[in-house]
């Protein structure tokens, strides 16, 4: 492939099938765990939240209907953050729930999704956390293609409810190195767009203690998710964070270019915070300057991985957003046309936008947004933002504000 900037790049690889560690969740007799070094008092106390959920959901749903019930994310992987506190440990990540029904998901979602959000609700002050229920097809995640999402889920969970081999259908999901690198754009579009709204929160007027927590959360997601994506470039992802880690500091010393170390040193310094958050006591000024130096190295990566994938050299996310290219070619034309058909109605069927996935929107905006930081002052920029998202707002709150309403129609 093109080396796509002008910094001394790393080579992407060919894309070649890579054995995935076999590095089991835990010893088979041995109690599951759901942080890595969390007090017993607070492995009891997800213990027993987890279970009172799944019985909440059981009261719910008939059992005949439930395939399964998985705890996700990185309780789910027994690597849950651990918030020390003087009172002792507490838990800090979502509880993500995966409920499995039989039958079809979108009438699924319809009939059980509110009820089941009134008791995410009502059990998150017990369990000091939200909870979030996500209602899933087991059988289609064994149709499904691979992605950071299903390898993150299957190779990493705790089961409260289904039979011991429920994802044995689900092996293609366990494959790190079939991962596809569109997933890492993604991966990196959600996060780049979390560095946005933290540069959003350091604009305003008022800071509050709320605010710098979002932001110190949002560096820290924005850290991990820089060396996880060249991870996913190379084949050498892996559900462990720990691993991880470990996976880039080998993959360092073979690709000695001037970014990669600092993408290293910023991954363990998410890593950490993932592991063991805290809440921020930062001033803005201290934020805003980490905010500022990661997203220059964020630029680095973001133009690397997205001049590797669309096979173009890439000097800077202007040119990125000029580019009249499609962005999103991985997506089925018919898919892009019903996504576009409910979100702009049926105007989109005559316009140029069915051909394109909504999501280049939220991509061509993000990256003028984040790193071109006189693009509502070019006139020709401006009008490109404000085209992409619908607005006729000039100023960064007004933009930002129609930024919000894709983003949480598109992601």
């Amino acid at each position: 492939m093109i080396a796509p900037t002008s910094v001394p790049p790393l080579s992407l690889p060919m894309r070649s099938p890579r054995p995935t560690p076999r590095v089991p969740l835990r010893p088979a007799d041995a109690r599951p765990r759901f942080t890595p070094d969390g007090s017993r008092e607070l492995e009891d106390h997800l213990e027993r939240t987890c279970a009172k959920i799944a019985a909440g959901v059981c009261g719910l749903v008939s059992r005949r209907r439930v395939d399964g019930i998985l705890l996700g994310g990185g309780y789910g992987r027994g690597e849950g953050g651990v918030w020390r506190t003087g009172d002792g440990d507490r838990p800090y990540n979502d509880l993500e729930f995966y409920v499995f029904l039989r039958g079809n998901r979108h009438l699924n979602e319809r009939r059980f999704g509110p009820a089941l959000h009134v008791l995410g609700e009502i059990l998150t002050p017990q369990a000091g956390v939200e909870v979030e229920f996500k209602i899933a097809s087991l059988r289609e995640l064994e149709a499904g293609p691979i992605s950071m999402f299903s390898y993150d889920l299957v190779m990493g969970n705790q089961r409260f409810a289904g039979r011991d081999n429920l994802l044995a259908g689900c092996r293609h999901h366990r494959e790190a190195g079939q991962i596809p690198l569109p997933e890492a754009t993604r991966l990196l579009m959600n996060r780049c767009t979390g560095l946005l709204l933290a540069q959003e929160r350091l604009q305003r007027a008022t800071f509050s203690a709320a605010d710098a927590d979002f932001v110190r959360r949002n560096i820290a997601k924005a850290e991990l998710a820089l060396g996880d994506a060249v991870l996913v470039v190379f084949g050498r992802y892996h559900w462990s964070v720990r691993e991880r880690h470990h996976q880039l500091q080998r993959l360092a010393r073979i690709e000695p270019t001037p970014w990669i170390e600092d993408v290293v040193r910023h991954h363990a310094a998410g890593t950490e915070f993932k592991l063991h958050p805290e809440r921020s006591t930062a001033s803005r000024e201290t934020l805003r300057a980490q905010q500022a130096s990661l997203a220059a190295l964020a630029r680095k990566v973001w133009l690397w991985v997205e001049g590797g994938r669309l096979r173009r050299a890439l000097a800077s996310p202007r040119e990125y957003a000029l580019a009249p290219l499609q962005k999103c070619p991985e997506l089925a034309g018919l898919r892009r046309a019903l996504v576009n058909l409910k979100l702009l109605g049926p105007r989109a069927i005559a316009g140029r936008e069915m051909r394109r996935h909504p999501r280049e929107r939220i991509l061509n905006a993000m990256s003028l947004l984040l790193w071109e930081p006189a693009a509502l002052q070019d006139q020709h920029l401006r009008a490109l933002v404000q085209r992409e998202l619908r607005t006729a707002a000039s100023t960064f709150d007004g933009v930002m504000a129609a930024y919000h309403q894709l983003w949480s129609q598109v992601n």
